[in-house]
């Protein structure tokens, strides 16, 4: 089939017609829908009957190429406009210093900021979206008043942590360039106010942010030095320092794995093992920059499974069903949010699990289950617009209420 033939079953399917009621509501023969839909060649008016029996432009048939679904889930440029005037303000021959109305209240900016965290952690991004570009604004204005003392240091340590909390938001709704440009500056003013922490987290996101552009090298060469740049004496590590040094890890392997290095991807798993088992049920300490503990380390190796040579999708879907260890069933037993980053990210690991071996109504309960309490998160998840067009693509009948819900939010073209 061609690209045009796959683009008018897509649309077909997700406007829940068969090929007998397009064609009948086009004023055309099944015949030419079913050529069409099998890679025959039709004329512009036969398009332009189907477009308008679709309720479409004729020009989104005869597109070369379906779109792909994530750049239609993503951010539009129009929507970061003011994140982006916050992050890259305009720079002339002098600096233009932001106009501050007395002196800000810096106690009141960081709860603003470590609340933004709470929200990322809850995966609820649409609040992040609204307030990000007037806290990274005002942690810049913050900066800019307080020259020196120890309110400059509280301000940029502020500004950090505002800097992070966009650049992990930016990552994770895949505007890479402004989410490094956002990170660079949480890393220098983290390493002026000597915070090691916030900036081995910081260095973490550019490390997956690099992964994601495919820069496998660079990821796993900049989670590794700074691993050992920060590796602590387990019997006196805090719980802070064995978090950021064991996702340090957790971001070496996954660039390791994807570069098709298994020997190395399995060696900085077992240090972020380590760090996670000398944790043990201790807090982190730093909730704003998520979990980390055994079970999280245990999805990130589970994830390896549908990536290297040899993997075996089944071992995933066993782990992860009924009451086993990372099942839905013993995360909510052991208290873990139904919005919590990691178990629904793990929720899509098994989703391309189960469509690996067949189970497309598997893969399906996996993403409506995240759709349920993370709709607006699942719709930037790269997995998730794959599962679905596997499933959509291989089926014969039509399309189910939950599919057509998820093809609209995951604008799919399902």
């Amino acid at each position: 089939m061609g690209a045009l033939g796959d683009n008018v079953r897509d649309k077909r399917l997700a406007a829940g017609l068969t090929q007998e009621t397009l064609a009948y509501a086009a004023g055309l023969a099944p015949s030419t829908v079913a050529k069409l839909e099998q890679g025959g060649s039709v004329r512009i008016e036969t398009l332009h009957k189907l477009a308008k029996a679709l309720h479409l432009k004729t020009s989104e048939l005869m597109a070369s190429s379906t779109p792909q679904a994530v750049g239609c889930g993503e951010v539009s440029p129009v929507g970061l406009v003011g994140l982006r005037n916050a992050l890259t303000p305009p720079v002339g021959l002098e600096d233009l210093r932001p106009e501050v109305a007395g002196a800000p209240d810096l106690a009141a900016l960081r709860e603003v900021v470590r609340g933004g965290s709470s929200s990322y952690n809850a995966l609820k991004f649409e609040p992040i979206a609204a307030h990000l570009p007037q806290v990274v604004t005002d942690s810049n204005s913050a900066v800019a008043h307080f020259d020196n003392g120890p309110e400059r240091e509280t301000a940029l340590s502020i500004r950090s942590e505002a800097l992070l909390l966009a650049g992990r938001y930016l990552t994770a709704v895949r505007q890479f360039d402004l989410a490094y440009y956002a990170l660079s500056g949480a890393i220098h003013d983290a390493r002026a106010v000597d915070d090691t922490h916030t900036a081995s987290i910081a260095i973490g996101i550019m490390s997956w942010l690099m992964t994601r552009q495919g820069r496998f090298d660079d990821a796993e060469r900049l989670a590794i030095e700074t691993a050992d740049r920060i590796e602590p004496r387990i019997s006196q590590a805090t719980p802070e320092r064995l978090s950021s040094w064991g996702w340090l890890a957790l971001h070496a392997a996954a660039a390791a794995i994807r570069n098709n290095r298994v020997e190395e991807a399995v060696a900085v798993r077992r240090i972020a093992a380590s760090a996670a088992s000398a944790l043990g049920n201790q807090p982190a300490g730093s909730a704003r920059y998520g979990r980390f503990d055994t079970a999280v380390v245990a999805m990130k190796s589970l994830e390896d499974e549908l990536i290297k040579d040899g993997g075996d999708p089944y071992r995933v879907i066993e782990e992860s069903a009924g009451k086993a260890p990372l099942s839905d069933f013993s995360m909510r037993a052991a208290g873990v949010s139904e919005t919590d980053n990691e178990w629904n990210r793990h929720r899509l690991t098994v989703a391309s699990a189960c469509v690996m071996v067949g189970d497309h109504d598997g893969a399906m309960d996996r993403l409506v289950r995240i759709e349920c309490d993370n709709a607006d998160w699942l719709r930037h998840q790269r997995p998730a617009h794959d599962v679905l067009r596997t499933v959509v693509r291989a089926r014969k009948r039509k399309l189910t209420r939950d599919m057509r819900r998820l093809g609209a939010l995951l604008t799919t073209d399902a």
